[in-house]
């Protein structure tokens, strides 16, 4: 052990210099490390909203888009598609869109901010199976459908606005995704637009 005087100054000035490179070091670990928290940009554009150009569709035709890793359907409903709605409230299970599976601007005999137009995510509330699109003649009926959406892994069927049938295993009609009409051939789906 020595016996040389201390000097204070330095002990202080030599505490005060590791603290702040303890400190800086402390924070260049800190801000990599939070960084990798945030979504990268491959998963931001996996959840951002997508367009679909519904200016060519003809009607009764489906068209698929991919939105968040889920399909996504728009359908043009023909006249006939839509008259076939009126009659089946005591056949469905949710006729008036009470469950939470769709935006409040879809909760309407056809489930849509248009009638024409049906957006739904394509997969069955009952195991997350693909149903298949059912548009007939409408003169022959498919699973007991007009026209809609028949999942052939346990049988759940819906009808064209995506209201699932009474006595099948799905517990829920097809959800509809939040959308709005950009323009008269363009749907936003992914987000909540000014609804007219």
């Amino acid at each position: 052990m020595s016996n040389a005087p201390v000097d204070k100054g330095r002990r202080r000035f030599l505490t005060v210099a590791t603290s702040v490179v303890g400190a800086a070091g402390a924070v260049g670990v800190a801000v990599p490390f939070i960084t990798s928290w945030n979504p990268s940009e491959k998963a931001k554009n996996a959840g951002a909203p997508v367009e679909v150009n519904i200016g060519k569709m003809e009607p009764g035709q489906l068209v698929r888009q991919e939105w968040r890793g889920q399909p996504v359907w728009v359908v043009r409903r023909t006249p006939e598609m839509l008259a076939t709605l009126e009659g089946l409230a005591d056949q469905l299970r949710d006729p008036h869109s009470e469950e939470p599976q769709q935006p409040a601007y879809a909760t309407n005999l056809g489930r849509a901010i248009k009638d024409e137009y049906f957006v739904a995510v394509g997969i069955c509330t009952h195991l997350g199976c693909s149903p298949q699109y059912l548009e007939t003649d409408f003169g022959e009926q498919v699973e007991g459908i007009a026209a809609g959406f028949f999942c052939p892994c346990h049988g759940s069927k819906f009808d064209i606005a995506g209201r699932v049938f009474s006595g099948v295993p799905a517990p829920y009609n097809l959800v509809v995704p939040p959308h709005y009409y950009v323009n008269d051939t363009t749907i936003l789906i992914g987000e909540d637009g000014e609804q007219a």
